[in-house]
């Protein structure tokens, strides 16, 4: 999948998550003030908090999310091999599927540092 291919995808996953919010506000503002939040600095800094994101959207299976916490954990500073040892955890949790899937990690982490 070409870098292209991602950012029209990621392009339109915001595109809908933003009509949703227009729809549904209330739920729409309550998730975005949540995910704020939870992945604000803490104990643990953004940038972990966006590798086991990355792990846990690998293992659900959700491209959307692999792309967004790729793509985040990368503008946080994580390297590409830091992303893919994080979404190797997934594959040790969840085997064939989540191997499956590291492929989309692959793919995100093409789109998101040829950019630059």
């Amino acid at each position: 999948m070409s870098q292209t291919s991602v950012q029209e995808r990621m392009n339109e996953f915001f595109e809908y998550t933003a009509k949703f919010g227009q729809s549904y506000p209330d739920i729409g503002k309550t998730f975005m003030e949540m995910m704020g939040a939870v992945m604000a600095d803490g104990a643990l800094k953004g940038k972990e908090k966006e590798l086991i994101a990355l792990g846990i959207a690998v293992g659900l299976r959700c491209v959307p999310c692999i792309y967004a916490h790729t793509r985040s954990a990368l503008s946080m500073g994580a390297t590409p091999q830091e992303v893919v040892e994080a979404a190797s955890v997934a594959i040790l949790m969840q085997g064939g599927p989540g191997m499956a899937h590291v492929v989309e990690v692959m793919k995100a982490i093409e789109a998101f540092t040829e950019s630059k």
